[in-house]
């Protein structure tokens, strides 16, 4: 049973999961206080939190027990991750989840001060009738500069585009191909895309890279009576420089849902005095669809990373799967059963290991390292292992990790190959996923099988004989152990066969002794994949 704590507001939606799930101890509290909170963190597996809750060293301290931080959003600004990293503790959020709420509201702000509408609005409030007075201008045929190509980014651009404007992006870690199929130019640096636009949108997380990265010589260049929206995050614009700028007049209007001090002080108060600035707090997200999909995104992916399973929003792993994590969900699952398949088969004694990703999927070849590390090391260690800690794990067993890529194979467009070595021994195992869909082991040093990696596998090795399968198989049903399905693979006739065995339950040491005690039979091991 997993106890699991929220501590700040979140959707009904998401509660229902997480109550609905028979290994999910819930506890709800949105409204705790924070010394309760370290009173009493020290006995949950897991938190989910929204922004008000900060996870820091002093709370991590305590969280004895603590292995997953579910943040109910997608900044993590609250969360300290070296320090969950350094415990292998998983952070997850819900990237994408509030993607259209924050897009249209980015385009309602844009439109906002474009017409003037707020403006207009507050003088007809007022008792006026001033048509003159708000003259405004139309998106059709603007050049709209967008800082960060992802998620919410992209669907800027794509309703930008749908209104005539012409976008371009700067986004140093989005592939051209993405900006090639949104139509939408990739510029290769910040200060090209802020001379060139009309209209300036930023998208992008709050790092420390992009940490004060619009400031005095971003505002100087760029073009006068420039519109500005930021829905992204305060801290990325340096808010003093930016009144500077207003009170030159550099700015045809601005929109802006963040603030570096939220609620914003007196300082940054000031920028309200600008005329067409349009204003929100914080609200992004603050849609029912967007809060519904982001309670139940952080539901689900708090549940699989308890249960071990992959998660697709894991902010603190070793890497970075920017687009496409279904394409490669099988050969993710395959690697962690590779590297487990590879330390039951043939131990875990080894100091170097070589991954060779072939095909398409060479390009992600970091997360398919973390997951055969997390595979590999879990069968032999007394701690939890995940894709956090298992590279520092490895670190400190002192195993060699090299990783190589190739271009497609002959046989297999896609595999993935895992040599590991010692005292000038090598073990190999391999295996792909058909359709990418279907992961299957096709290879065993040196031998081509085709074993599915889930359940029980009783792999040997055996004199290739006729009679060998029988004598296993009488074993197996005195025993009263049912065989599923049967492999084979030989390098040739007459000589070693390795032979794998899918059975419906575990087999215990006395059988395992059976077997072995046939006279053809030269090695044999069980495996367990998956559970």
């Amino acid at each position: 049973m997993f106890k699991v704590l929220v501590t700040d507001h979140i959707s009904s939606k998401g509660l229902d999961i997480l109550n609905s799930d028979p290994e999910i101890d819930l506890d709800y509290q949105p409204e705790i206080r924070w010394e309760e909170l370290l009173e009493i963190i020290g006995e949950f597996h897991a938190v989910i939190t929204r922004s008000r809750t900060p996870v820091t060293e002093e709370l991590l301290e305590r969280a004895k027990n603590l292995k997953v931080v579910g943040r109910a959003g997608v900044g993590v600004d609250n969360v300290d991750l070296e320090a969950c990293s350094r415990r292998g503790i998983l952070v997850v959020n819900t990237p994408g989840a509030n993607t259209i709420g924050a897009a249209e509201l980015t385009i309602a702000h844009l439109y906002t001060v474009l017409r003037k509408l707020h403006l207009a609005h507050q003088s007809m409030m007022n008792g006026e009738w001033n048509r003159k007075k708000f003259m405004g201008e139309e998106l059709d045929g603007k050049v709209v500069g967008i800082v960060g190509l992802g998620n919410v980014g992209s669907q800027v651009a794509i309703r930008c585009k749908a209104s005539g404007a012409t976008v371009i992006a700067y986004d140093p870690y989005i592939p051209r191909e993405k900006g090639d199929r949104l139509g939408v130019e990739l510029v290769d640096t910040l200060h090209e895309l802020i001379k060139r636009s009309d209209i300036i949108s930023l998208h992008c997380p709050l790092t420390e890279e992009t940490r004060g990265m619009i400031g005095e010589k971003e505002f100087e260049i760029m073009k006068d009576g420039v519109y500005f929206i930021n829905c992204a995050r305060g801290g990325i614009v340096d808010e003093d420089a930016m009144y500077e700028y207003m009170k030159k007049g550099k700015f045809a209007g601005i929109g802006l849902d963040v603030f570096g001090k939220e609620p914003p002080d007196d300082r940054i108060r000031r920028l309200f005095e600008f005329p067409n600035i349009s204003l929100s707090p914080h609200i992004g997200a603050n849609t029912y669809e967007s809060q519904d999909k982001v309670a139940v995104k952080i539901a689900q992916q708090v549940i699989a990373a308890l249960k071990g399973q992959f998660v697709e929003a894991a902010v603190n792993a070793p890497f970075t799967i920017t687009e496409g994590f279904e394409n490669i969900k099988a050969f993710l699952l395959l690697s962690e059963r590779l590297g487990s398949f590879l330390t039951q088969y043939a131990g875990g004694n080894f100091k170097e290991l070589n991954v060779e990703v072939r095909g398409s999927i060479s390009e992600h070849i970091k997360p398919i390292t973390a997951y055969i590390l997390k595979g590999f090391l879990e069968p032999i260690l007394d701690r939890p292992v995940n894709i956090i800690n298992a590279p520092f794990l490895a670190k400190e067993r002192g195993i060699n990790i090299v990783e190589s890529s190739r271009e497609e194979g002959l046989v297999f467009k896609d595999f993935i190959k895992i040599t590991a070595v010692e005292n000038g021994k090598e073990h190999i195992v391999g295996g792909t996923a058909f359709y990418g869909q279907i992961p299957k082991i096709m290879l065993v040093d040196g031998y081509w099988i085709d074993i599915d990696p889930e359940g029980v596998i009783l792999m040997f090795e055996n004199k290739d004989v006729p009679g060998v399968i029988a004598k296993v198989g009488e074993i197996l049903a005195r025993h009263k152990i049912n065989i599923a399905g049967f492999r084979l693979g030989r390098l040739e006739k007459g000589k070693i066969a390795l032979g794998a065995l899918q059975l419906d339950e575990k087999v215990n040491e006395v059988i395992l002794e059976e077997i072995q005690d046939i006279p053809e039979i030269l090695k044999v091991k069980q495996i367990i994949l998956g559970g």
